[in-house]
């Protein structure tokens, strides 16, 4: 499971107030992840474009592991 720290969760009302603040923060790495909750739920996770390419290469290279051993 995924851990959050305090300061990575916002709620939805605050990043729409702050969305500049927030894109700030994780453009200049201040964050890894900001979480956004809604409803006292878990929605979104806005996190930089690198690391959301790195994990989309991940999941490929996943796939295309997991496609070999059900051959």
């Amino acid at each position: 499971m995924v851990s959050y720290t305090k300061d990575e969760i916002i709620t939805a009302t605050d990043a729409v107030r702050n969305f500049s603040a927030v894109l700030k923060s994780i453009s200049k790495k201040e964050k890894e992840k900001v979480v956004i909750v809604k409803n006292n739920n878990f929605e979104a996770v806005v996190i930089s474009v690198d690391k959301y390419e790195k994990m989309e290469q991940a999941v490929e290279i996943l796939e295309n592991i997991y496609k070999k051993t059900k051959r």
